[in-house]
């Protein structure tokens, strides 16, 4: 039985979209190149991230990132950034009785920018606050510590195959690939993501799916 869905982040629940040309803006590049060379890292298995690298060669993140808050450009996460059917799937799970949360690769900073979005979820935790980021073992270690519910309970809802489905599926959770982002898109038919418990198209399909393998305590 399902006890606990928790959720990606980036290209799950938020669109990446805008975040993306910031970084072009900040970088100086055209908007469509960034996107064109994340494009072109993603179509090889590699870390979008990357992209960032072959536009200014010894590209530190998180130098880079000091260096934009220093600059006053402050990391921020908005409702228009979330997909259209994130809070109707959210709300109808939790309606049904089950834990919900919210776990990525993200920064503490934008932790506290989507707890300002008062999401219907139970609890919300990025990488930035873990100390330790997918696909290493220790994030879905941490995130089973954290969820209310036994592994083989736990579903976890993600985009990327690499990231979200292996990792997850190795640490005894049951997976849902979302045929969404880039990597959702190009990497769908790939085996890593065919290896998902279920495939979906929209957040919206995943309580009925979900709450045909939910039952109640009986007390």
């Amino acid at each position: 039985m399902i006890r606990a869905v928790v959720f990606d982040i980036g290209e799950t629940l938020i669109d990446d979209t805008r975040g993306w040309h910031q970084w072009a803006d900040w970088l100086g590049v055209p908007r469509h190149t960034l996107s064109a060379l994340v494009g072109a890292v993603v179509a090889q298995g590699r870390d979008n991230a990357e992209a960032l690298q072959l536009v200014r060669p010894g590209f530190d993140l998180a130098a880079e990132r000091r260096a934009r808050r220093h600059a006053g450009h402050i990391e921020q996460i908005l409702e228009s950034d979330l997909y259209p059917d994130v809070r109707p799937a959210l709300a109808e799970l939790r309606k049904a009785g089950l834990w919900v949360g919210a776990a990525g690769n993200q920064t503490a900073a934008a932790a506290e920018q989507l707890r300002a979005l008062d999401l219907p979820v139970d609890a919300i935790a990025t990488s930035g606050e873990w100390g330790v980021a997918k696909p290493d073992p220790r994030f879905f270690e941490r995130l089973i510590s954290w969820a209310p519910a036994e592994p083989d309970q736990i579903v976890y809802v993600g985009d990327h195959p690499a990231n979200d489905v292996g990792p997850a599926l190795a640490a005894g959770l049951r997976v849902a690939h979302l045929r969404r982002g880039p990597f959702g898109y190009l990497w769908a038919d790939d085996p890593s993501a065919r290896a998902a418990t279920w495939r979906i198209d929209r957040l919206t399909d995943l309580p009925a799916l979900l709450t045909t393998s939910y039952q109640p305590e009986v007390e």
